[in-house]
């Protein structure tokens, strides 16, 4: 059986199952040999653009494991009778750490500070706190359940939304009512039809004055003219892990705009990451191999 994995060390934990011929595609250079053959896909982090030619010429795939919990470059273009898993809690930690990592740098200043620190400059002054906030987590799966463990002693009231209601988890639907109550709102939903522009202007507008905004989601869920506006009115904060367009390009309004942090997509990219992703693989391919119930398959809405 032939798979293509986007590093060695993912070649390291597979090498030993039996009947399995690894080769390394991290989707740069020229595409390995015998790409019709290959039964199981885990394309790299970042995705390539030729994936429709690609997944058109693996006429012999039987499995895409992606290495991250979106699968929205993908999923257009699945061939039929294709198998498509997502990587759903590998990036869990490090996103929820970020997230809370971001909002208190936003909230306490921490880039100005930076700023004036470079200038020798001591400027004192009192700053936003996080405790006896209330943090709205929209998109509560379990990056938003890793986020909510986290927050725990922070001293938040968390309110949890998603696509629709369930126990104490709000409904997408009440998010005008929900929005003006929140000190903190934070993006976690995956990128789909449904999410793209979720956050425009009269979401942001629906927001009291002095709220963050934290896109740890994707660029597209946010209408960047919409959150710009807001942001050079200085009604509004924000810390964006993810932009629309992304990479931000140089000379982008978004770069200087007043009141917002910006990480290059970096929230889930860590060394936990790595460590929880090779034993995804390994679970996964022994599953597969085995012809049991494979993890995180991805069906109808996610």
């Amino acid at each position: 059986m032939k798979i293509w994995v986007p590093s060695e060390a993912a070649v390291d934990v597979l090498c030993d199952l039996p009947d399995v011929e690894c080769a390394v595609y991290d989707g740069t250079g020229p595409v390995p040999g015998g790409v019709e053959e290959v039964e199981v896909w885990v394309p790299p982090l970042i995705p390539m653009t030729r994936i429709p030619e690609l997944l058109g010429e693996m006429r012999g795939l039987r499995l895409l494991q992606t290495v991250t919990a979106g699968v929205d470059a993908y999923r257009p273009h699945l061939p039929e009778g294709v198998v498509l898993c997502n990587a759903r809690g590998v990036h869990d930690a490090g996103t929820a750490e970020w997230v809370v990592g971001a909002m208190i740098a936003v909230l306490r200043e921490f880039p100005g500070f930076a700023v004036a620190q470079r200038r020798g400059e001591w400027t004192y002054h009192h700053t936003g706190v996080l405790a006896d906030s209330t943090v709205l987590i929209v998109g509560h799966g379990s990056i938003g359940q890793a986020l909510e463990r986290r927050l725990e002693g922070f001293e938040v009231d968390v309110v949890r939304v998603a696509r629709t209601a369930r126990g104490d988890v709000h409904g997408q639907d009440e998010l005008p009512e929900l929005l003006p109550t929140a000190d903190v709102v934070v993006l976690l939903v995956p990128s789909t039809p449904a999410t793209a522009g979720l956050v425009d202007a009269g979401f942001l507008a629906a927001m009291k004055d002095g709220a963050v905004l934290v896109n740890a989601a994707r660029g597209g869920v946010v209408d960047t003219a919409a959150l710009l506006a807001e942001l050079e009115r200085g009604r509004l904060l924000a810390a964006l892990d993810v932009t629309d367009p992304e990479p931000l390009p140089p000379g982008h309004p978004l770069w200087t705009a007043p009141g917002v942090f910006i990480t290059p997509h970096v929230a889930g990219s860590s060394p936990a990451s790595g460590r929880r992703l090779l034993k995804l693989l390994r679970s996964q391919l022994l599953r597969y191999l085995a012809g049991e119930p494979l993890k995180n398959v991805i069906t109808g809405s996610y």
